[in-house]
């Protein structure tokens, strides 16, 4: 890609993210679901290159962010194998 396709993009990106509110299309849920996720996509990209301790940050960092946005989901999957798990105690058989 060079200069001038690369500066279009941007051109275009940056405009459609003024222009979205105007029309009503809010991202805002979106960009906050993506930043944890890009945060630790960062942090192994930087670990791969040898900043162990700026990459372990990022990491620690972007997954606390994702388990503060779907605690919820986590704790639903906790209760789930909880009651399976205690499901399967009672159906075993006692000799």
């Amino acid at each position: 890609m060079n200069n001038q396709s690369a500066k279009g993009i941007a051109l275009i990106v940056v405009g459609a993210l003024i222009a979205l509110p105007i029309l009503g299309i809010t991202l805002g849920w979106i960009i906050k679901l993506l930043f944890p996720l890009i945060l630790i996509g960062l942090g192994v990209v930087g670990w791969r290159n040898g900043s162990k301790v700026m990459g372990g940050l990022m990491i620690a960092f972007g997954g606390l962010m994702v388990l503060g946005k779907f605690h919820t989901w986590i704790l639903l999957a906790i209760a789930i194998a909880l009651v399976a798990f205690g499901v399967s105690h009672l159906n075993k058989r006692r000799y």
